[in-house]
């Protein structure tokens, strides 16, 4: 009888386990269908004023989307790129840690061997190993060679330019400063940067744009390229939602950095004499339809269950003139003072606070703004956290879990921030300018080139000059020495600095970055044409 009744039983017990077994798979489909979309925008050389939201109320119609989202969602209005320059930026921002960790100090190059060294980790790389289908669209300049692009570094597809949007000749140029002439039509590929006063225009290497491994236009059409980004970013959407799988998508747009190629009415087209204007403000009209029909489509495929960050790398260039952007009250008023610029390539406000807003239906309240001291550093952990992701536990990280700023309305943020040289002054990475609450302190200044080609004369500091941001947006006039507040910030600041320096120092886990270059390192889809002339249609 006991035979016969565990013969009974054990098929009863096999039917349940495999109902267990199908239920807890159910249960684990449904678990990774929640994990939350992440949709990342970052704006090239965008101004902190260049938005609406930011601007006081009626002064501009230039960002309608953009406000759309700010109120229905949240406005960081003390939010900071990482370093005022394209590719030490993008790799904090991707690794959550300050150039002198990840090795990536300054900008790459078109003919650069390397990029963020293999040795660092990736946003991209953690989000893909947790079941998430990663894409990139735009500018990447982290190392475009063989194991440096986007798909070997955690990215599924991807469609772009290496690197800057100016970092090669096309057919029809856009609006610079100086003009750039079209590529050459008869010469073998050089590669050459042609100088002046105001920059540079490369003339005999054509602007490539890459999709996946493949170059497939070469030179691109400036003129169709938002276009094709907005292609592409809704068709990566709808994808994930007919798969139902969670997914990171980085759009790093080629606006606001020139050449700026709007599409202008017949008016703008007529204005000759100053066209600046409407070109910049048609620019920042066609980013914004962009983010728009991202927003759209996003709200659309998976409205409750998506993050969208805007943000932007660093601020506007200026010696690029009426195609630069605006600063808002951050104008570094000591600096222009001195002679120089002090937006894109300082440590001044102008350089790297930068407009930011955070959407989520559901989970951000609506129309909400924070003062929370915050960078770009810290979308790193925050969406790894959202995502139930823990980080590598081998190295240090700068960036901080910034979910309950944004889902909470905690106003905690950083109590030190430390802003690196990118290219005006002192040695690339230096940690020349610490902030801490509302005070910033500058142990090196310098200008960046101005419009009109002037540049402040680098300056060090000791003691440092101490500005209180919150009294002096314009950074004009700095404490006096022998005051107790600068006595007290001084003190602070210099020794929270020291310790950053000494963790820095103590790091095993630095990365280096090989600055090497090579003519054959240039993107090249066929050396016999001249400007490597190639189109795929796809």
């Amino acid at each position: 009888m006991v035979e016969a009744l565990t013969l009974l039983v054990l098929p009863g017990m096999l039917l349940c386990g495999l109902l267990l077994h199908t239920v807890s798979r159910q249960e684990a489909a449904v678990e990774f269908r929640k994990k939350p979309n992440f949709i990342i925008i970052l704006a090239d050389d965008i101004g902190w004023g260049d938005i609406d939201a930011n601007q006081p109320e009626g002064k501009t119609n230039n960002t309608p989307y953009l406000n759309l989202m700010a109120q229905q969602g949240l406005r960081l209005t003390d939010f900071h790129s990482p370093a005022s320059t394209c590719s030490p930026s993008r790799a904090a921002i991707l690794t959550g840690r300050y150039g002198l960790r990840n090795g990536v100090t300054h900008n790459f190059g078109v003919n650069s061997v390397a990029g963020l060294p293999l040795s660092e980790v990736t946003l991209s790389e953690l989000l893909q190993k947790a079941g998430y289908y990663t894409a990139m669209i735009g500018k990447w300049h982290l190392g475009h060679n063989g194991p440096y692009s986007p798909t070997n570094r955690g990215f599924d597809y991807y469609l772009g330019i290496p690197y800057s949007n100016d970092m090669g000749c096309t057919d029809t140029p856009g609006y610079n400063l100086p003009p750039c002439l079209p590529c050459v039509s008869s010469e073998p590929q050089v590669i050459r940067l042609i100088r002046s006063g105001h920059g540079g225009c490369y003339s005999k290497v054509g602007l490539p744009l890459i999709e996946n491994s493949s170059i497939v236009e070469q030179p691109l059409d400036l003129w169709t390229l938002t276009e094709q980004y907005k292609s592409a970013a809704l068709r990566i959407i709808h994808n994930a939602r007919a798969r139902g799988q969670p997914y990171l998508l980085y759009i790093a747009l080629a606006h606001m950095h020139v050449p700026l190629a709007p599409p202008l009415s017949p008016d703008a087209r007529s204005a000759a004499h100053h066209p600046g204007d409407g070109v910049y403000a048609a620019s920042l009209q066609e980013m914004d339809a962009l983010v728009g029909a991202v927003k759209a489509a996003s709200d659309d495929a998976d409205k409750d269950n998506t993050l969208i960050w805007f943000t932007g790398d660093n601020g506007p260039w200026d010696q690029k003139c009426q195609y630069a952007g605006s600063v808002g009250p951050f104008t570094g008023k000591w600096q222009t003072d001195q002679g120089g610029g002090s937006a894109k390539r300082t440590t001044w406000e102008g350089g790297h606070r930068v407009p930011t807003v955070v959407y989520w239906p559901g989970r951000i309240l609506a129309n909400t703004t924070s003062s929370a001291l915050l960078s770009g550093m810290d979308i790193f952990p925050t969406l790894l956290s959202l995502a139930g992701v823990t980080p590598p536990s081998d190295r240090r990280y700068d960036g901080i879990d910034a979910k309950a700023i944004l889902l909470d309305r905690e106003l905690t943020g950083h109590e030190f921030l430390f802003h690196p040289n990118s290219g005006a002054a002192g040695e690339f990475g230096d940690l020349q300018t610490v902030r801490a609450g509302r005070h910033k302190a500058f142990y090196i200044t310098g200008g960046a080139e101005a419009c009109g080609g002037g540049a402040g004369q680098q300056q060090l500091h000791d003691p440092p000059l101490i500005f209180d941001v919150e009294r002096e947006e314009a950074e004009e006039r700095p404490l006096q020495v022998d005051t107790p507040e600068y006595q007290a910030a001084a003190k602070r600041i210099a020794r929270r600095r020291e310790e950053l320096l000494w963790d820095i120092a103590t790091d095993k886990s630095v990365s280096t970055t090989d600055y090497s270059t090579d003519k054959s390192a240039a993107p090249c889809c066929d050396q016999r044409q001249a400007v490597c002339r190639c189109r795929t249609l796809v």
